[in-house]
């Protein structure tokens, strides 16, 4: 057994011991007096926890039950109250929760998913898992996401759902997208980045009577380190996919082992996952959630700054559309370079700006191009390919501070009139 001094200190975030990546390079020479390094790497994304969230999860510890029980059946309650839906069903991961979605809607071999191209892998996959074909379509340059037309270009006989991703935090509107899909077609909700975005009309991302499926991962707006959720508003697929995320059993352990007037033993009737949420999860996503309008307006704050200083710079950046609007959640905040007047790709571009401690970063590689889906060569999609060139994500999250904020658009500034020389 180790002894405690043996033990190995953590891991510090990339840069918290100098540059990252610095290889022996100066800084730039052209960068203002005032655009230095960071002192520390500025994660992409890094939660906010504080001492309420540690003392739940102590108080969980202390309670003898860690699994799947009380704590994670009050965390679903509570969360369904604040999206306006009858049920959300929580399991071990937002890749879960679209699988079990598709697997819900009867989704096999043949079928076709239409999904952005502009995504996590995450969204494809679950397609594949169950042997159905993910197609890819194109985004909307300013939304980042998919439109009405884009989906339309990919329908076929053999399409059975599309994936609607609410990319960054903006809420694509499913109603005009509905309107227009063949008869059968299903929508299901990729809300990783949406948690607390709302459409025109009011309603909560979630609310729209899709299956919506939500990320809780460590770096999303409401985090509890792993885990996702699904909103519905069905009772008969809320109570299957209780089911489903515990091995298809009809009863879960909490009332299994705890209450003894429920030790129900019942036969399988259908082949199960393990993908059930826990309490220790449940304790930290309670707290988050109770948090999510100081979240939310640290996010507003960050993005405010983000774009009024930005959006001065000639040639003009691109912004996302309404990442200053109250009903974006803005997980991302997304830049579109104007990459043809620049002397530097956009990755040598991400590359500066993690040397001065910036984690910038990249959302996302394009699907269709990757061998893994097979289609290259095959599909053209204009404006995603121009923004995989393009695009680039600025730290943002619930844990920065304004001056880190301030900080980061100087050294952008910086990097970017360097690009132009």
């Amino acid at each position: 057994m180790q002894k405690p001094a043996d033990i190995p200190a953590p891991v510090p975030y990339p840069g918290d011991q100098g540059i990252l990546g610095r290889s022996g390079r100066e800084p730039f020479e052209l960068l203002a007096p005032s655009a230095r390094p960071l002192e520390n790497y500025l994660p992409f994304g890094r939660p906010n926890f504080s001492s309420e969230e540690i003392e739940a999860v102590t108080r969980v510890m202390q309670s003898g039950w860690i699994g799947m029980g009380a704590e994670t059946l009050a965390f679903e309650e509570e969360l369904a109250a604040s999206i306006g839906v009858p049920h959300v069903v929580t399991v071990n991961s937002c890749t879960s929760a679209l699988f079990l979605s598709l697997l819900l809607q009867g989704i096999g071999e043949g079928d076709e998913v239409i999904c952005p191209s502009l995504t996590w892998c995450a969204t494809a996959n679950v397609a594949l898992y169950l042997g159905a074909t993910p197609v890819f379509c194109d985004v909307d340059p300013q939304t980042l996401s998919v439109t009405p037309e884009t989906i339309l270009e990919k329908v076929s006989k053999r399409t059975r759902a599309v994936m609607v991703v609410h990319y960054g935090g903006f809420p694509v509107d499913v109603d005009e997208i509905r309107a227009v899909l063949p008869h059968g077609v299903e929508i299901i909700e990729d809300a990783a980045h949406a948690f607390g975005a709302r459409f025109p009309d009011g309603r909560s991302v979630g609310a729209s009577g899709n299956l919506t499926c939500f990320s809780f991962y460590a770096n999303k707006n409401l985090s509890t380190g792993e885990g996702g959720g699904i909103a519905l508003t069905d009772d008969d697929q809320a109570a299957r996919l209780r089911s489903l995320r515990q091995n298809g059993m009809p009863v879960n352990a909490w009332n299994r082992f705890v209450k003894s007037t429920s030790m129900v033993y019942s036969n399988l009737s259908e082949l199960g996952y393990k993908m059930n949420f826990t309490d220790l999860q449940a304790a930290i996503g309670r707290v988050q959630l109770r948090r999510q309008p100081e979240f939310h307006s640290l996010r507003s704050e960050v993005a405010q700054i983000y774009r009024e200083t930005l959006c001065g710079l000639e040639p003009s950046l691109l912004f996302q559309s309404e990442v200053l609007h109250s009903r974006h959640a803005r997980h991302l905040f997304a830049v579109t370079l104007p990459i043809d007047d620049m002397r530097m790709s956009r990755d040598e571009f991400l590359l500066e700006l993690r040397e001065m401690n910036v984690g910038a970063s990249v959302h996302y590689a394009p699907l269709h191009t990757m061998p893994l889906y097979g289609c290259s060569g095959r599909s053209v999609l204009v404006q995603t390919e121009r923004l995989s060139r393009a695009l680039v994500t600025l730290p943002i999250s619930s844990s920065m501070s304004l001056g880190e904020a301030r900080q980061v658009t100087e050294i952008f500034e910086g990097v970017f009139h360097s690009s132009l020389d």
